[in-house]
């Protein structure tokens, strides 16, 4: 069970659970299955993960708060009035006490909204099963879900009939119908998580309802503070009573591993310095998903708490907010109560949140509720209203863009020639306005500045000194790669949003983060939104490199592009960095292997993109789907032939000719290059004689190749550095030939061009396969850089659980860590 705990403190924890359920002092801990011990150990492995018991477990700690206040104000009356009464309920207690449950029963409700319940129970799926046994140990809960009867009519048809039904447990412990109300179709038309809440919103009751998303918890002490919060809708906060009252969080997945201690923090200084500010003064505080309380009566009538259309309501909490603001609410924020929330805790889950996140963003620009606020808002509130929406990734987005955009600068002052004119004509005139400009971007590009926010909130929660402490830790668990890493993420979905739309919800999932990724996986999630990006910077780097001018030689031309040398390797290698196991030798070999696969198998129909290279690169095609994006698409894709362009007129073979013949002339023999390359992957299913004469032509034509270049080289100007140049150019160009296609697939289907445009992108994912691959599998042969990996990203618990995995796993082959 090591690999199912959050901190090094597992030892103790266990000890107590075995002295709870009276196997303390007893030699054999071994707990057989089917017994009640090991119900009451899936429980205890249940409140460390992020699952639906914990959750109601933290929710159920309101009713037992109000049960306790209610027995000792009870108590304390009848103190002053009957003796008798006073010493039956103190030998009763308030939890067997009827008065204390009913008063709780009064005030208080938890509605569980399940979707699938219903499916689940008629295929007695072990997940109903389960909810069945929240249910009986918690009498206060309740379960809403969608019900699907099917009735055959006189015709034959089959239709089917919709109910939202709600049920609790009897006292035999099976299921009790309490409502059921017929619905006049199929309640899930848009997304899922608002239609789930708004189906089941009617079976509420009283002035406030709070919303908990499943991966959050609670506090009995906290919850003895929730009616003092109830008060704050009486209390005065301006012109208007409080319509949603905001509460902070406390995350508390902080311990599992470094990533987890990152989101923690950046969460924490969100829900706390940021959430104060917005509130106050600013009054653009919206809601985030938090357990905020709404003022039922206030939102019921007013369009509800979730709005659900698809795609454009993907972030549906902020909806909520916005439409609290338009409708002349007041959103306030309380800190001195905190309900607890789980955060994502894997590199790939942290990814598809950040993802999913960047996309509502990019639907909440193009939303209607955005615009009426925007004509709503003074100017002053109105910035205050663009920081704490879509202003964050907006920011993001001109971050990455200026990287992009002061390379390709210096790339045309390099091909130009201009940099070196105009530094010498600085030097002599004595003017270093422009080299300090130049220099600013070193400053810009790290994406340390996005955790600023976190920095102070760790000075204000923590103080100086262990504010300084704390980040230091983090420099040396990686955190710069960590945040340099998300800005390309956000910066990605943000942007394919704002391009395509059609942004959709991505399913993290909570589990534990001791299990390898494998090496596909990751370069299927990242490989559009990182790699290719990183590698573009990396050939504007190169050019740079090769033909740029720096009047400090090396230093110069080092302090000038570190930081984008570091986006590079942020984004080409992060994935395998927070990898659990990522250097072990075994997995990478293992990796290899299915990664190879992966991307020689063929796809069709049926075939899913996590099984097919084919099949995956069809799906990365599916957001270019309207005229505006095609054109858009086209315009970006034209910066590709900007290398080849500069290229050709700095080889040496040129010389000093700018002819635009020159640059036609490239184009031929790039188009040679494609021939030859179609050449030796023509493999048609032919008689056996017609095989050994195409291998025995492509042989030959290998030869003359060799021997023409060598000639070449030797009896023209043609260099072997303008060979390197040369592939450069012919990389980027193919790139852009290949986006050019994808854009316009229709035309180069009827072409009949698709499958040659297929192998060749079958081609560049390899090589940029081999590209990542290769020093990942070099790092993978020392081994104490495995060990060193596993120190530095898991705490103490997590470590020694991965240890102990490899050493069981010997030799087999697909042995996870989170097996053991």
């Amino acid at each position: 069970m090591v690999s199912a705990c959050e901190d090094a403190s597992v030892g103790d924890e266990w000890e107590n659970f075995l002295e709870r359920i009276g196997r303390g002092d007893s030699a054999d801990n071994d707990i057989s299955e089917g017994s009640s011990d090991a119900l009451e150990l899936r429980f205890w492995a249940s409140y460390r993960g992020q699952t639906l018991a914990r959750t109601v477990r933290g929710m159920m700690y309101y009713r037992r708060a109000l049960m306790l206040q209610s027995y000792l104000e009870r108590r304390v009356l009848g103190g002053v009035g009957n003796h008798s009464q006073t010493s039956a309920l103190t030998s009763q207690g308030f939890e067997l006490s009827r008065e204390a449950r009913a008063q709780a029963d009064l005030k208080f409700t938890y509605v569980v909204s399940c979707q699938i319940y219903g499916q689940q129970k008629q295929r007695k799926a072990p997940e109903a099963t389960d909810i069945g046994l929240l249910l009986r140990r918690n009498e206060a809960l309740r379960v809403a879900f969608i019900h699907v009867e099917e009735i055959a009519g006189d015709d034959g048809k089959v239709s089917k009939e919709f109910y939202s039904k709600l049920v609790k447990a009897d006292a035999h412990g099976k299921d009790q119908e309490i409502y059921s109300v017929k619905l006049p179709g199929d309640p899930k038309l848009g997304e899922g998580k608002p239609e789930n809440q708004n189906h089941a919103i009617v079976f509420t009751r009283g002035e406030a309802v709070q919303t908990i998303d499943m991966n959050q918890d609670n506090y009995l002490e906290e919850a003895m503070k929730v009616r003092n919060l109830l008060e704050e809708f009486h209390g005065k906060h301006g012109l208007r009573p409080p319509t949603i009252l905001g509460v902070r969080e406390h995350v508390f997945t902080g311990s599992v591993s470094s990533l987890a201690w990152f989101m923690s923090n950046q969460e924490t200084s969100f829900v706390t310095l940021g959430q104060r500010v917005l509130a106050k003064p600013l009054k653009v505080r919206m809601h985030y998903g938090h357990p905020d309380i709404f003022d039922r009566i206030f939102h019921i009538t007013r369009g509800g708490i979730s709005k659900a259309s698809r795609v454009i309501n993907i972030s549906e909490d902020i909806y909520a907010g916005f439409n609290s603001t338009l409708r002349q609410g007041n959103i306030t924020h309380h800190e001195y109560i905190q309900v607890g929330k789980g955060r994502d805790v894997g590199l790939n889950q942290i990814a598809l949140f950040e993802g999913k996140v960047a996309g509502g963003n990019g639907e909440q620009v193009l939303s209607r509720d955005v615009y009426r606020i925007g004509q709503l808002f003074d100017f002053f509130r109105m910035l205050s209203f663009y920081f704490t929406t879509v202003g964050f990734y907006v920011c993001t987005m001109m971050t990455v863009l200026t990287v992009y955009i002061f390379l390709y600068g210096r790339a045309y002052l390099a091909f130009s020639g201009l940099d070196e004119g105009i530094s010498r004509r600085a030097k002599i005139l004595g003017n270093t306005a422009l080299d300090a400009a130049l220099n600013a971007q070193f400053f810009v590009q790290i994406g340390i500045f996005t955790a600023v926010p976190m920095i102070m909130g760790f000075i204000l929660e923590l103080g100086l000194l262990k504010a300084v402490f704390s980040f230091i830790t983090m420099q040396l668990q990686f955190c710069s790669v960590f945040f340099t890493f998300s800005l390309g993420t956000r910066t990605h979905y943000f942007g394919r949003t704002i391009l395509h739309g059609g942004a959709k919800y991505r399913a993290t999932g909570r589990g534990f983060v001791v299990r390898h990724i494998k090496f596909a996986e990751n370069y299927r999630l990242y490989s559009r939104s990182h790699f290719v990006k990183a590698l573009e910077v990396a050939l504007l780097l190169i050019v740079y490199l090769a033909y740029g001018y720096t009047s400090g030689s090396t230093t110069s031309f080092i302090l000038l592009t570190l930081s984008s040398w570091f986006l590079v390797i942020s984004w080409l290698f992060a994935p395998y960095i927070f990898n659990p196991s990522g250097f072990e030798w075994q997995k990478t070999v293992e990796d290899f292997d299915d990664w190879t696969n992966w991307l020689l198998y063929k796809g069709g129909v049926g075939v899913k993109g996590d099984d097919s290279w084919e099949s995956w690169w069809d799906e990365e095609q599916m957001h270019i789907q309207t005229l505006r994006g095609r054109i858009l698409e086209t315009i970006l894709s034209l910066r590709f032939f900007f290398f080849q362009y500069g290229i050709v007129y700095k080889l040496h073979l040129t010389g000093q000719d700018t002819s635009l013949a020159i640059y036609g002339f490239s184009w031929i023999v790039l188009v040679g290059i494609v021939m030859i390359f179609k050449i030796f992957t023509f493999s048609p299913k032919s008689s056996t004689n017609f095989q050994l004469m195409l291998r025995f032509f492509q042989g030959v034509t290998a030869l003359g190749l060799v021997a023409a270049l060598c000639l070449i080289v030797a009896l023209t100007e043609l260099s072997v550095s303008d060979l390197f140049a040369s592939v450069l150019a012919f990389i980027a160009t193919g790139w852009a030939v290949l986006c050019l296609a994808i854009t316009w697939r229709r035309v180069v289907w009827s072409l009949g061009l698709w499958e040659s445009v297929k192998e060749f992108a079958r081609m560049y994912d390899a090589g940029m396969g081999i590209i990542i691959f290769a020093p990942v599998a070099i790092l993978s042969w020392f081994p104490f850089v495995s060990t060193f990996q596993s120190r530095i990203l898991f705490n103490q618990a997590f470590s020694r659980g991965l240890e102990i995995s490899l050493i069981l796993a010997g030799n087999k082959a697909n042995v996870e860590p989170s097996e053991f």
